[in-house]
């Protein structure tokens, strides 16, 4: 990362060639694949607690052991499926979104988006196969 001290603003251009590349449109459709899915899943789960609250009283009432029923446990897994949920993200991220990010971090702090520098070290950076099928790099 460059030091503070040796930093200069990115110009609006460099932001929006950093938006249209590949990179960035690879990125935003792997976090996409996996948040939209995940929040439905999560939301999906809350409303069906919520809605077993309000409507099945006495099923959440049913008594699983000692002075413990199913509206507490089911209540817990609130907590617990948050934690996963968590961790399956940090686990996507570090895997499949950070390296891409990290790179056009890079890029920007070196700007590398400025119209007309390309990366000059072959090999260097994310290559189409290591994006996806169909994308390539600028």
């Amino acid at each position: 990362m460059t030091p503070p001290a040796e930093r200069r603003l990115l110009t609006p251009e460099e932001y929006r060639q950093a938006q249209d590349s590949p990179e960035f449109i690879e990125l935003r459709r792997r976090f996409r694949r996996f948040a939209f899915p995940m929040t439905v899943a999560f939301l999906a789960w809350y409303l069906l607690y919520v809605l077993l609250s309000t409507y099945a009283p006495d099923f959440m009432a049913t008594r699983v052991f000692s002075n413990v029923n199913l509206g507490i446990l089911l209540g817990l897994a609130q907590f617990v499926s948050t934690f996963v949920i968590t961790h399956l993200y940090v686990a996507h991220a570090n895997r499949r979104t950070d390296p891409i990010a990290d790179e056009m971090r890079e890029r920007l702090e070196h700007h590398e988006y400025a119209a007309g520098r390309h990366r000059s070290a072959p090999g260097a950076g994310t290559t189409g196969a290591d994006l996806g099928e169909g994308a390539t790099r600028a």
